[in-house]
């Protein structure tokens, strides 16, 4: 027996394998029709995602070059910010540097100074002993009377005679 279903294909696959032309034209309308809709979409709607996303990299770039230029700017005003700082802090030090040194000569003159009041108050201790020893023997001596000069009794006797 001869078998007659060998001979039909029953698979549809390969009926259309039989006509290539045919399938390749359908697949080129779909690729066209999808293509031209997307087309007239884009053109209806007037939004095109490259353009947008050339015109939110460029933003984005604008943006990231602001935000550099600030940080410079910044930077660089933190820079003189620092560099005045400095500048105040070696003034300060400058002038920590001369108060230690008036310091120290208003130390120095201080010094000198108290030497010479207890030098000043030993002179007054040796001069009040010595004067209270002069007194003491002042008051052991007897008590000399003093004459007037003789210049002084001449011209008091000369007196009395002129007027006796």
């Amino acid at each position: 027996m001869i078998d007659l279903a060998q001979d039909t294909p029953s698979n549809p696959l390969f009926r259309l394998g039989a006509q290539p032309i045919a399938l390749t034209a359908a697949a080129l309308l779909l690729l066209i029709a999808g293509v031209t809709s997307i087309a007239i979409w884009r053109a209806y709607t007037g939004a095109a995602p490259e353009t947008d996303r050339v015109v939110a990299s460029r933003q984005l770039q604008a943006r990231t070059a602001q935000a550099s230029e600030q940080l410079v700017e910044k930077t660089k005003g933190l820079e003189a910010t620092q560099q005045e700082s400095i500048d105040q802090l070696q003034v300060v030090q400058d002038q920590l540097q001369t108060m230690k040194r008036l310091m120290a000569a208003q130390q120095a003159d201080t010094k000198r100074l108290s030497e010479q009041v207890a030098s000043l108050n030993e002179s007054i201790d040796g001069l009040r002993q010595s004067f209270a020893s002069a007194r003491a023997t002042d008051v052991e001596a007897p008590a000399v009377t003093r004459r007037k000069p003789a210049r002084h009794r001449v011209q008091a006797s000369a007196r009395k005679r002129s007027r006796g």
